[in-house]
């Protein structure tokens, strides 16, 4: 009967399988899986709620060096060009290029043979809709678990949801900065100053000095102060990521817009592109990480995008307004 209620929460059957699942249900790993599998579930239905003539193709793959992962991406929707939300539980040997970006990170990682047994499991979703009026949406939460040589487990947590709008609404950003706010100040007051600053510096587009959107909450390596007080945090967190941005989709859905807004968007997408592509971790990292699904690493690619040469907006205009936040970031709480 709980396997049953389980499975109507998820999108497609996890890759552990439920029963496993379940008879290790007090071990963390499991536990991880068990959230990063409801959290698609809920989101996924929370989309396709607003967007009721599309659907999500779910697509399970498997990962033949071990684990694999559930896609559900739905595409060209009324209010949705592209959302895709992402599971993957992958584990085997960290690779060479892997191991060396950790260690560039502060990670001691000793290593048996050369080799590095690691778990990783996460979910990660990013939400691109067609109105300009309606922002981008990326949030991913995630956990790490690397064996070393003499049998220590090093394990960490990260993640984060950012909201990249094409045009600012104060409104809406101070909705979405307060629902993660109050998810963070459960745990730790100190928690959402510092998670709101490392993810404005971390979506830094270096090469064109703007940050990719007006930011939310990032953090990585967290293994403190317990492993069960972060996954506690991790699952508020996660938990915010519907009413943090729903309300939002539905003010801004039906709003008219004009082909130079539809213009404006595409340009912007074109950044969301470049920090994706040259900066973001979790991109490379997949890239590196042998048998990894490209598919769904590219997945938070938007479905259309532009760069044109040299393009600047007008002084004063609602474009350079945006851009004015992208390079200097704002307290949207206080």
């Amino acid at each position: 009967k709980e396997e049953e209620e389980l499975q109507k929460r998820f999108m497609a059957p996890p890759v552990t399988g439920l029963r496993e699942l379940r008879r290790r249900r007090r071990e963390l790993r499991s536990r991880m899986e068990l959230l990063i599998m409801e959290t698609q579930g809920e989101v996924c239905r929370a989309l396709a709620a607003l967007d009721p003539g599309a659907s999500f193709a779910v697509d399970t793959w498997e990962r033949k060096e071990g684990g694999g992962g559930i896609s559900c991406v739905l595409q060209d929707g009324e209010v949705f060009e592209k959302a895709g939300v992402n599971v993957s539980v992958v584990f085997g040997l960290l690779s060479e290029e892997a191991a060396r970006q950790m260690r560039s990170r502060g990670k001691s990682l000793k290593a048996k043979d050369g080799k590095l047994p690691f778990c990783a499991m996460g979910v990660s979703s990013v939400i691109h809709p067609k109105n300009p009026h309606v922002p981008t949406m990326h949030f991913n939460y995630r956990y790490f678990e690397i064996e070393e040589a003499d049998g220590t487990k090093q394990w960490w947590f990260g993640g984060g949801t950012d909201l990249t709008p094409t045009y600012l609404n104060e409104e809406d950003a101070v909705h979405f900065h307060k629902t993660l706010k109050e998810a963070c100040d459960k745990h730790d007051l100190k928690l959402y100053p510092k998670y709101k600053k490392w993810c404005d510096d971390y979506f830094f587009i270096k090469h064109r000095g703007e940050r990719r959107g007006i930011g939310g909450i990032f953090f990585d390596d967290v293994d403190s102060p317990s492993k069960e007080e972060v996954f506690q945090f991790v699952k508020s967190c996660a938990k915010a990521v519907v009413p943090c941005y729903v309300p939002i989709v539905k003010r801004h859905c039906h709003d008219s817009f004009t082909p130079e807004e539809k213009l404006w968007q595409q340009l912007r997408r074109g950044r969301y592109v470049e920090f994706n592509l040259v900066y973001d971790r979790g991109t490379k990292f997949g890239l590196l990480t042998p048998g990894s699904r490209i598919e769904s690493i590219l997945m938070s690619l938007p479905l259309t995008a532009r760069w044109e040469y040299m393009h600047t907006p007008p002084e004063s205009s609602k474009e350079a307004e945006i851009l004015e936040v992208l390079r200097n970031p704002k307290d949207w709480v206080h």
